[in-house]
């Protein structure tokens, strides 16, 4: 993967970019400010790009400004917001557009080397990559949406887990069920958000998109 990692802290940028090249992906550039970040994003337009919210000169949601600005100006582009901090608004305004891609996790959640390239590469195929802190910051906020209400505690709970970025089989594993048996609860409440089954758009992003923005 051709990967942008946008950090001000030197020491935590250099350990990225060297954990990177470790698993064999390219740092095809580096920023350190909300304009680099920008800049570096549309110029390189990367299979994914590693984003802090909170960057120079002014220290408060530079990082996010620039990914959401990037992400109008090339629709889809991965990125995945790596922080100390949940910005509930600008975080609901990335998953908004509803084109996956898109990964946020509090740096303190990250525990080993192995979670975050996986993190980074289901960003980079398009699909979602959340912390349960953030999801449950989204949802503290939320609004009520019918189609979610009418779905069971089980399917529920299936969803959130989905929204992590987990497999059918890991989300087995988690609820001490089977493969077969996560898949007809997400066949259910893929049905039950109004999810056709066509190959034009991935059910799977869509219905974690409808989950976290409540709308």
């Amino acid at each position: 993967m051709r990967i942008v990692v946008a950090e001000d802290l030197y020491l935590l940028r250099d350990g990225m970019v060297r954990l990177i090249e470790a698993f064999g992906h390219e740092v095809v550039a580096t920023a350190a400010t909300g304009d680099e970040t920008l800049a570096m994003l549309l110029a390189h337009r990367p299979d994914v790009a590693i984003v802090d919210v909170r960057m120079p000169p002014g220290q408060s949601d530079e990082g996010l400004r620039a990914a959401l600005a990037a992400r109008r100006e090339v629709p889809g582009l991965p990125i995945l917001i790596l922080s100390q901090h949940v910005e509930q608004l600008y975080a609901r305004e990335l998953l908004a557009d509803g084109a996956g891609g898109i990964g946020y996790f509090l740096k303190e959640s990250v525990f080993d080397a192995d979670q975050f390239i996986d993190a980074l590469e289901r960003v980079a195929k398009g699909g979602t990559a959340m912390d349960p802190a953030v999801i449950a910051k989204l949802l503290s906020s939320g609004s009520s949406n019918r189609r979610l209400e009418s779905l069971t505690p089980r399917e529920h709970e299936v969803l959130s887990l989905m929204a992590e970025g987990l497999s059918n089989q890991a989300i087995g594993q988690r609820l001490f069920l089977s493969e077969s048996a996560i898949s007809k609860y997400t066949t259910t409440l893929f049905g039950k958000l109004g999810l056709a089954d066509d190959d034009s758009s991935n059910r799977r992003v869509l219905a974690v998109l409808t989950f976290l923005n409540q709308s």
